[in-house]
């Protein structure tokens, strides 16, 4: 059972686990054990709340396919259980993203200071550019 938060889990029944052969350099073993990871989470069929399925389906993550499938691999460890909990904490920090939620932003203004500072800048910088000019007798 993968706990998101206190009142949100995921039975373990919900998430498909396939071993497989992670890629790059390996010992003497690396042809014969499969000790990557290929996570599926189907977000449809699962029993998470329906505001954290829509947020889901609305990430922009290059993990959720456009089906509603979660596909992550773990090959960072040599062991297919450490890999097995890190696709489990990649899919759970997934979820907690989607789901937090934004400050609102609170539209400021300049100071009637900076405000006068600009101005006067830019007037001190065409008075600088005219006199740059061709000095007429």
């Amino acid at each position: 059972m993968l706990v998101i938060n206190q009142s949100t889990t995921i039975p373990e029944h919900e998430i498909d686990f396939k071993a497989i052969r992670a890629q790059g350099s390996g010992g003497q073993k690396v042809n014969k054990t499969s000790c990557a990871i290929h996570l599926s989470f189907n977000i449809a069929a699962s029993s998470l709340p329906e505001n954290y399925k829509s947020k889901l389906f609305a990430l922009s993550d290059q993990r959720v396919s456009s089906d509603g499938l979660i596909v992550i691999k773990a090959q960072k460890y040599r062991s297919l259980e450490k890999n097995r909990q890190d696709a489990l904490a990649r899919l759970k920090d997934i979820i907690l993203r989607a789901t937090e939620v934004q400050k609102p932003r609170r539209p400021t203004r300049p100071s009637k200071r900076s405000q006068h500072k600009r101005l006067d800048r830019k007037t001190k910088h065409s008075q600088l550019k005219q006199n740059r000019g061709k000095i007429d007798y």
